[in-house]
């Protein structure tokens, strides 16, 4: 993938200048900034140009073939291409690429596979899921009830044993697989095993490693779970969306959950983005991409703890880190993602598992290299960015040295150029 494109924003620098300037500083802050959130990536000119076409003028209720509204024969094109290079990129039966984002993806699978008010099991936020995962101020858990699931004390991972346990005493219609803050790789077999054994549907939420599962880097649970969502961007590098994929008995229901059950007229302009994103994703060189995250997220891992900081479990598998900044520096998440924002580095706040603290001012940091690695940075640089990081944490209090430091990562930074 080339590492160089460029925005043509030229009526809106005549027409809109407040908007213009707007996304011309934010492109700076993210040309001249190290991005180190793992939910966040870099889009190519392709991704942008679909996303800024002219399928957004366009309604199209319903799906390919059968739609509400006439002259739907090319978004029929688009949403097809769509559909075909996903089932091909994982291996699906069926796929459904409507969906808007991974919170409406995830409420359509449950929608589909559960009455409201049926059990479920998924990991506690506060220690690797996410809202919708069983949260009980999301909807995930209000409509249903949802019984949590955590990690070993000691180790800081999944304990398939205890899961199993658990699962066999609560007798769940849907367990939940697939996280937003573990860094390690998730046995995904093993928990088909356990919803075979207990007879309750086996879901996953890939939206962080999505890429890694596509290119082989992790277990692609698709082909074996009876429901797989995603979002499209974070690993996988495509625009802000999702999509479901699930077993071909199942098509019907997910296609109804989604629309008419919870959603109106997709939005085809995205899904033309997401059709570009999987081609881009199907290109062999996606692999070594995907390869080099994970080396990068090692290497950083690595460096840091070198360096004296605690990461949860110590170290990754994955793209992400949890970094437990509140025992290595003696400051609080919040402190330690606004130091960093100061210095030009991008991360954000994160409980880290059995946390104590509140969750808006957590005792940990989340970071991740999927931004670095599309900006072409190898290992190499991961032990630089380190030091950028552990010199902020280091002087968090002292804005006047942070300044320094931003201006060291903006230099650092021009030597992987992305958009022009």
């Amino acid at each position: 993938m080339d590492a160089k494109y460029e925005q043509h924003l030229n009526f809106l620098k005549n027409e809109d200048k407040a908007v213009f300037d707007a996304i011309e500083s934010e492109k700076k802050r993210q040309m001249n900034g190290l991005e180190l959130i793992p939910s966040e990536n870099l889009v190519s000119q392709g991704v942008l140009e679909a996303l800024g076409s002219v399928p957004t003028n366009k309604y199209a209720e319903g799906y390919p073939g059968k739609r509400y509204y006439g002259g739907n024969e090319y978004i029929d094109v688009i949403e097809n291409l769509a559909i075909d290079r996903l089932k091909k990129l994982f291996g699906a039966e069926h796929a459904n690429v409507q969906p808007n984002s991974g919170s409406p993806a995830n409420m359509a699978a449950y929608y589909a596979l559960m009455d409201y008010g049926n059990t479920f099991m998924g990991l506690k936020l506060t220690e690797g899921g996410h809202l919708t995962h069983g949260h009980p101020v999301n909807f995930s858990g209000k409509l249903y009830k949802c019984v949590q699931y955590g990690l070993n004390k000691e180790t800081e991972l999944l304990d398939y044993d205890a899961i199993l346990k658990q699962a066999r005493d609560v007798k769940p219609k849907l367990i939940l697989s697939g996280y937003t803050a573990y860094p390690r790789a998730i046995d995904f077999k093993r928990f088909r095993e356990i919803c075979d054994e207990v007879g309750a549907y086996c879901m996953a939420d890939i939206a962080h490693i999505a890429g890694l599962c596509a290119a082989g880097v992790h277990e692609n649970p698709v082909p074996y779970f009876d429901v797989v969502t995603t979002t499209t961007h974070k690993t996988l590098r495509g625009p802000r969306s999702a999509v479901i994929m699930c077993k071909a008995d199942l098509a019907e229901k997910i296609d109804k959950a989604v629309f008419p059950g919870l959603q109106g007229g997709p939005h085809e302009h995205v899904i033309a983005a997401k059709a570009v994103a999987f081609k881009e994703a199907l290109e062999p060189n996606f692999k070594d991409y995907a390869r080099q995250i994970v080396k990068n997220a090692s290497a950083m891992a690595e460096e840091l703890m070198a360096q004296g900081l605690k990461l949860v479990t110590n170290g990754t598998d994955t793209h992400l880190m949890l970094v437990d900044v509140f025992k290595s520096k003696g400051i609080t998440g919040k402190e330690a993602e606004y130091a960093l924002e100061l210095a030009g580095i991008y991360c954000n706040k994160n409980t880290i598992p059995f946390d104590t603290r509140s969750p808006w001012n957590p005792s940990g940091i989340r970071i991740g290299t999927p931004v670095l690695t599309t900006r072409g940075m190898k290992e190499s640089e991961m032990k630089e960015v380190s030091s950028f990081i552990i010199k902020a944490l280091d002087n968090s209090k002292d804005e006047a040295k942070l300044a320094g430091i931003k201006k060291n990562v903006e230099e650092f930074c021009k030597q992987f150029p992305f958009y022009k």
